[in-house]
């Protein structure tokens, strides 16, 4: 366990707590353990939601879009080399990003005290 919380690059790369540092964001590729192991704040409290997947698939998608008209313009491959090429490409892009922005976005709720917001009558 760090003494000190790590940034939010760091803590979303390595998947750490973003109150002590101690490893072990994740439960799953890209599910939330229920809390930490060391310090135990609970992270069911934080609500990513599915902002990081929208902007990903968008992102994801215009990248390998790009790659595959370009492959195709220049080597003209068949269609099943498409298939090998750009279906675990996406998986891996989707999987491996999707990790990074679920972290950084349960970082930055924890430092900025982000909950719902509240209509005071």
């Amino acid at each position: 366990m760090t003494s000190q919380a790590p940034d939010t690059a760091q803590a979303a790369i390595r998947g750490l707590c973003p109150k002590c540092g101690a490893p072990g964001l994740f439960g799953g590729i890209v599910r939330f353990a229920p809390k930490c192991s060391q310090c135990g704040l609970d992270f069911s409290q934080f609500n990513v939601g599915d902002g990081p997947a929208a902007f990903l698939i968008m992102i994801v998608g215009a990248i390998v879009t790009i790659l595959a008209v370009v492959v195709q313009l220049q080597f003209e491959p068949p269609f099943w080399v498409h298939i090998l090429l750009w279906v675990p490409t996406t998986l891996a892009l989707v999987l491996g990003l999707l990790r990074i922005a679920k972290g950084a976005l349960i970082t930055l709720e924890y430092r900025n005290r982000a909950r719902e917001g509240r209509i005071v009558e």
